[in-house]
């Protein structure tokens, strides 16, 4: 019965992290979400009507910021809006790793090098999921005929 419990809860926080790291990525969207939903609750529209909106809010920032990273041919500008995603996944990241070591490291010191690590991975993971959606597109210029007959 003990072995069962230590695989089972080993599981558990297996599952907990791999679930935090993969919804840190999205802290942008959820944070236009969290804003558009508060805004509306307070205007009158009620849960229903603010839960619905702040959905439709955070995917469709998350749709906006797709295309514009895949439509865009400017590296750089391509560059500057995953960076601009990948920043609050990054902060997200640090405050949850930082939480989450308070269970089992007691040196300050560690916990803030666990965290910054975390930040790290996490914005990298975000800023790579969303590159990863870009197309290269060929270096040729457009309407040139190789062979004309």
């Amino acid at each position: 019965m003990l072995a069962l419990g230590l695989v089972l809860n080993t599981l558990g926080i297996g599952l907990f992290c791999w679930a935090i790291f993969a919804l840190a990525v999205y802290a942008l969207p959820f944070c236009v979400a969290l804003s558009i939903g508060v805004m509306t609750f307070q205007s009158g529209a009620g849960l229903v009507g603010a839960l619905l909106i702040a959905t439709a809010g955070g995917a469709l920032t998350l749709v906006l910021i797709q295309v514009a990273v895949a439509v865009t041919r400017s590296l750089a500008l391509r560059i500057a809006i995953a960076t601009a995603f990948a920043v609050p996944a990054a902060v997200a990241g640090y405050h949850v790793v930082f939480a989450v070591s308070h269970i089992g490291v007691p040196s300050l010191a560690w916990r803030e090098v666990f965290a910054c690590l975390g930040a790290v991975c996490i914005g990298l993971t975000s800023w790579t999921r969303l590159m990863v959606l870009a197309e290269t597109r060929p270096l040729e210029p457009g309407g040139v005929v190789e062979n004309p007959s």
